[in-house]
Protein backbone atom coordinates (compact mmCIF):
# COMPACT_ATOMS: atom_id res chain seq x y z
CA UNK A 1 0.00 0.00 0.00
CA UNK A 2 1.29 3.52 -1.15
CA UNK A 3 0.91 6.68 1.64
CA UNK A 4 1.18 9.88 0.29
CA UNK A 5 1.51 12.41 2.93
CA UNK A 6 1.72 16.12 2.44
CA UNK A 7 2.32 18.24 5.93
CA UNK A 8 4.42 20.80 7.33
CA UNK A 9 6.51 20.38 10.03
CA UNK A 10 5.41 23.40 12.09
CA UNK A 11 1.40 22.10 12.05
CA UNK A 12 0.02 20.58 15.03
CA UNK A 13 -2.93 18.70 12.76
CA UNK A 14 0.20 17.17 11.00
CA UNK A 15 1.33 15.85 14.11
CA UNK A 16 -2.06 14.30 15.54
CA UNK A 17 -3.21 12.71 11.64
CA UNK A 18 0.46 11.41 11.49
CA UNK A 19 0.04 9.91 15.08
CA UNK A 20 -3.73 8.47 13.94
CA UNK A 21 -2.14 6.98 10.91
CA UNK A 22 0.61 4.98 12.09
CA UNK A 23 -2.22 3.74 14.98
CA UNK A 24 -4.37 2.52 12.24
CA UNK A 25 -1.31 1.15 10.12
CA UNK A 26 -0.36 -0.72 13.48
CA UNK A 27 -3.96 -2.36 13.60
CA UNK A 28 -4.37 -3.03 9.92
CA UNK A 29 -1.41 -5.52 8.64
CA UNK A 30 -2.95 -6.48 5.49
CA UNK A 31 0.05 -5.25 2.94
CA UNK A 32 3.49 -3.93 2.95
CA UNK A 33 3.23 0.08 3.25
CA UNK A 34 5.59 2.53 1.43
CA UNK A 35 4.98 5.94 2.99
CA UNK A 36 6.13 9.15 0.60
CA UNK A 37 6.22 12.55 2.94
CA UNK A 38 5.45 15.46 0.85
CA UNK A 39 6.74 19.37 1.88
CA UNK A 40 3.56 21.54 2.23
CA UNK A 41 5.56 25.01 3.40
CA UNK A 42 2.79 26.99 4.73
CA UNK A 43 4.62 30.10 4.78
CA UNK A 44 7.66 30.73 2.97
CA UNK A 45 8.13 34.16 3.46
CA UNK A 46 9.27 33.68 7.40
CA UNK A 47 12.81 34.48 7.21
CA UNK A 48 15.49 32.72 8.38
CA UNK A 49 15.59 34.34 11.93
CA UNK A 50 12.02 33.82 12.43
CA UNK A 51 8.97 35.90 14.25
CA UNK A 52 8.10 35.60 17.20
CA UNK A 53 5.95 32.99 17.44
CA UNK A 54 2.74 34.54 19.68
CA UNK A 55 2.41 37.81 17.66
CA UNK A 56 2.89 36.10 14.72
CA UNK A 57 -0.51 33.83 15.62
CA UNK A 58 -1.86 36.58 16.66
CA UNK A 59 -1.42 38.12 12.83
CA UNK A 60 -1.92 35.21 10.83
CA UNK A 61 -5.22 34.63 12.35
CA UNK A 62 -6.50 37.45 13.02
CA UNK A 63 -7.30 36.83 16.59
CA UNK A 64 -6.71 38.20 19.58
CA UNK A 65 -4.14 36.78 22.83
CA UNK A 66 -7.22 35.36 24.63
CA UNK A 67 -8.50 33.55 21.52
CA UNK A 68 -5.22 32.52 20.67
CA UNK A 69 -4.43 30.97 23.96
CA UNK A 70 -8.07 28.94 23.63
CA UNK A 71 -7.01 27.52 20.46
CA UNK A 72 -3.73 26.52 21.99
CA UNK A 73 -5.73 25.05 24.78
CA UNK A 74 -7.40 23.02 22.13
CA UNK A 75 -5.34 21.77 19.74
CA UNK A 76 -3.09 20.68 23.14
CA UNK A 77 -5.87 18.46 24.02
CA UNK A 78 -6.34 17.04 20.87
CA UNK A 79 -2.79 16.21 20.92
CA UNK A 80 -3.04 14.53 24.28
CA UNK A 81 -6.05 12.73 23.45
CA UNK A 82 -4.40 11.54 20.16
CA UNK A 83 -1.21 10.44 22.45
CA UNK A 84 1.10 13.24 20.98
CA UNK A 85 2.36 16.15 23.33
CA UNK A 86 1.89 19.69 22.04
CA UNK A 87 3.53 22.25 24.29
CA UNK A 88 2.59 26.05 22.84
CA UNK A 89 4.81 27.25 25.69
CA UNK A 90 8.00 26.39 24.83
CA UNK A 91 7.68 27.74 21.25
CA UNK A 92 9.07 30.76 20.78
CA UNK A 93 9.34 31.02 17.52
CA UNK A 94 7.36 30.67 14.04
CA UNK A 95 10.13 29.60 11.71
CA UNK A 96 10.36 28.78 7.90
CA UNK A 97 10.05 25.26 7.74
CA UNK A 98 11.83 24.48 3.79
CA UNK A 99 15.38 23.20 5.95
CA UNK A 100 13.63 20.62 7.80
CA UNK A 101 11.55 19.41 4.79
CA UNK A 102 14.94 19.32 2.68
CA UNK A 103 16.52 17.23 6.07
CA UNK A 104 13.66 14.79 5.09
CA UNK A 105 14.04 14.27 1.88
CA UNK A 106 17.19 13.81 1.89
CA UNK A 107 16.94 10.93 4.96
CA UNK A 108 17.68 7.65 3.84
CA UNK A 109 14.38 5.55 3.64
CA UNK A 110 14.83 3.44 6.43
CA UNK A 111 14.66 6.07 8.91
CA UNK A 112 12.76 8.47 7.11
CA UNK A 113 9.67 8.33 9.06
CA UNK A 114 11.81 8.59 12.59
CA UNK A 115 13.08 11.59 11.35
CA UNK A 116 9.69 13.42 10.65
CA UNK A 117 8.98 12.42 14.08
CA UNK A 118 12.12 13.90 15.93
CA UNK A 119 11.28 17.19 13.72
CA UNK A 120 8.22 17.16 15.49
CA UNK A 121 9.09 16.60 19.16
CA UNK A 122 12.34 19.22 17.89
CA UNK A 123 9.97 21.93 17.74
CA UNK A 124 6.45 20.93 19.62
CA UNK A 125 7.88 19.11 23.11
CA UNK A 126 11.91 20.94 22.96
CA UNK A 127 11.01 24.22 21.42
CA UNK A 128 13.85 24.23 19.07
CA UNK A 129 14.19 26.37 16.01
CA UNK A 130 13.85 23.55 12.90
CA UNK A 131 14.76 26.53 10.98
CA UNK A 132 18.44 26.13 12.54
CA UNK A 133 20.56 24.28 10.01
CA UNK A 134 22.49 23.17 13.43
CA UNK A 135 19.21 21.95 15.01
CA UNK A 136 18.49 19.89 11.72
CA UNK A 137 21.83 18.63 11.41
CA UNK A 138 21.40 17.09 14.72
CA UNK A 139 18.72 15.57 14.19
CA UNK A 140 20.19 14.06 11.17
CA UNK A 141 23.43 12.71 12.63
CA UNK A 142 21.55 11.00 15.36
CA UNK A 143 20.16 8.96 12.44
CA UNK A 144 23.39 8.48 11.35
CA UNK A 145 23.59 11.13 8.38
CA UNK A 146 26.92 12.11 7.19
CA UNK A 147 27.03 15.74 9.03
CA UNK A 148 29.44 17.15 5.85
CA UNK A 149 27.24 15.97 3.52
CA UNK A 150 24.05 17.69 5.50
CA UNK A 151 25.58 20.96 6.47
CA UNK A 152 26.39 21.05 2.36
CA UNK A 153 22.97 20.30 1.25
CA UNK A 154 21.47 22.74 3.83
CA UNK A 155 23.32 25.65 3.75
CA UNK A 156 23.33 25.45 -0.48
CA UNK A 157 20.55 28.40 -0.93
CA UNK A 158 20.18 27.42 -4.43
CA UNK A 159 20.08 23.83 -3.89
CA UNK A 160 16.96 24.31 -1.07
CA UNK A 161 15.33 27.28 -3.60
CA UNK A 162 14.83 24.66 -6.04
CA UNK A 163 13.71 22.13 -3.91
CA UNK A 164 11.19 24.79 -2.78
CA UNK A 165 9.95 25.78 -6.04
CA UNK A 166 9.61 21.78 -6.97
CA UNK A 167 7.73 20.81 -4.11
CA UNK A 168 5.34 23.74 -4.71
CA UNK A 169 5.21 22.57 -8.93
CA UNK A 170 4.09 19.12 -8.03
CA UNK A 171 1.80 19.46 -5.29
CA UNK A 172 -2.10 18.26 -6.89
CA UNK A 173 -3.98 20.99 -7.33
CA UNK A 174 -6.99 19.53 -5.32
CA UNK A 175 -4.69 20.28 -1.74
CA UNK A 176 -4.80 23.35 -0.26
CA UNK A 177 -4.50 23.03 3.32
CA UNK A 178 -2.45 20.00 5.58
CA UNK A 179 -2.63 17.38 6.57
CA UNK A 180 -3.53 15.58 3.39
CA UNK A 181 -3.14 11.87 2.90
CA UNK A 182 -3.03 10.04 -0.69
CA UNK A 183 -3.55 6.19 -0.26
CA UNK A 184 -2.86 4.21 -3.73
CA UNK A 185 -3.28 7.07 -5.42
CA UNK A 186 -7.41 6.98 -5.31
CA UNK A 187 -8.53 7.03 -1.69
CA UNK A 188 -7.61 10.67 0.02
CA UNK A 189 -8.41 11.70 3.08
CA UNK A 190 -7.96 15.65 3.88
CA UNK A 191 -7.40 16.19 7.50
CA UNK A 192 -6.04 14.64 11.25
CA UNK A 193 -9.10 12.29 10.80
CA UNK A 194 -9.51 9.34 13.82
CA UNK A 195 -7.37 5.86 13.91
CA UNK A 196 -11.38 4.68 12.22
CA UNK A 197 -11.04 6.66 9.32
CA UNK A 198 -7.93 5.72 8.17
CA UNK A 199 -8.97 2.19 8.99
CA UNK A 200 -12.09 2.55 6.68
CA UNK A 201 -9.71 4.32 3.75
CA UNK A 202 -7.20 1.52 3.86
CA UNK A 203 -10.34 -1.05 2.96
CA UNK A 204 -11.96 1.20 0.84
CA UNK A 205 -7.94 1.39 -1.36
CA UNK A 206 -8.09 -2.04 -1.08
CA UNK A 207 -11.58 -3.13 -2.10
CA UNK A 208 -10.82 -0.21 -5.26
CA UNK A 209 -7.89 -2.33 -6.25
CA UNK A 210 -9.19 -5.63 -6.24
CA UNK A 211 -12.05 -4.29 -8.26
CA UNK A 212 -9.35 -2.69 -10.88
CA UNK A 213 -7.81 -5.98 -11.45
CA UNK A 214 -10.96 -8.05 -11.91
CA UNK A 215 -11.80 -5.56 -14.94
Amino acid sequence: MLIDIFHDTVCPWCRIGKKHLFDALAQWQEQEVHIRWHPFILDNTIPAEGYEFRSFMQIRKGIKAEELQHLFDYTQYAGELAGVKLDFEKINLAVNTKLSHRLITLAPEKVKNNVVEAIYKAYFEDGLNIGDIDVLIAIGTAYKMDYRELWLQLSDDATVKGFVAESIFSRPNDINSVPFFIINNKVKINGSHSVEMFLQAFNRAALLDIRAKIW
